[in-house]
């Protein structure tokens, strides 16, 4: 498959797997052979706090987390909504990554919430820290709550279409030359 972007998927949560690590591994399945899929559960993966230090003084867990967001060609990022907002497990990885680690590469955006009245807590937010990197943000997000799961597992086929879609649209922008986009953000620029 030398053709075949490599698609990241982090579970950004620090709660054991659940039901939005069913719901991404619904979506790295959805890509078939249409990319390598990597999957970062940070429940699983323990990421150093941040506190400025250079990448390379991070333990080897904390840099290999960072290691597979700059080599993805593309990242889905998944949260659920903690008080209208993205869980600080997330944060804290975002924070160590570099600029380059998500400049100008194509991302996409899916929440978890106990209702659908929480639908944009984490889309908003999670936006503008991605605009921040320069990142290439899937025009739409996907939003699934409790209701969209049986026994565990993704049943909503309105949320499996959805997921599937957003999955597809991050390997057709994968694929993109992405040299061409621009322009450097702010934040490249003064570091």
């Amino acid at each position: 498959m030398p053709d075949a972007p490599c698609l990241l998927m982090i579970v950004g949560a620090a709660t054991p797997p659940g039901r939005l690590a069913a719901a991404v591994a619904f979506a790295a399945g959805s890509a078939g052979t249409a990319a390598a899929v990597d999957i970062l559960n940070l429940a699983e993966t323990p990421v150093e706090i941040c506190d400025g230090r250079p990448l390379d003084k991070y333990d080897a867990g904390t840099r290999q987390a960072v290691e597979l967001i700059i080599g993805a060609a593309a990242v889905l990022i998944a949260a659920p909504v903690y008080r209208a907002t993205y869980p600080g497990v997330l944060k804290n990885l975002l924070d160590i990554a570099p600029v380059e680690a998500l400049q100008a590469k194509p991302v996409g955006i899916v929440a978890m919430g106990g209702s659908p009245h929480h639908f944009l807590g984490v889309d908003w937010q999670l936006r503008e820290v991605l605009t921040w990197f320069g990142s290439l943000v899937a025009p739409t997000s996907v939003y699934i709550t409790g209701s969209d799961f049986k026994d565990g597992k993704l049943a909503s086929e309105g949320a499996q279409r959805d997921l599937a879609a957003l999955a597809a649209t991050l390997v057709t922008l994968a694929r993109l030359d992405r040299a061409s986009l621009g322009p450097t953000p702010l934040a490249a620029r003064y570091t």
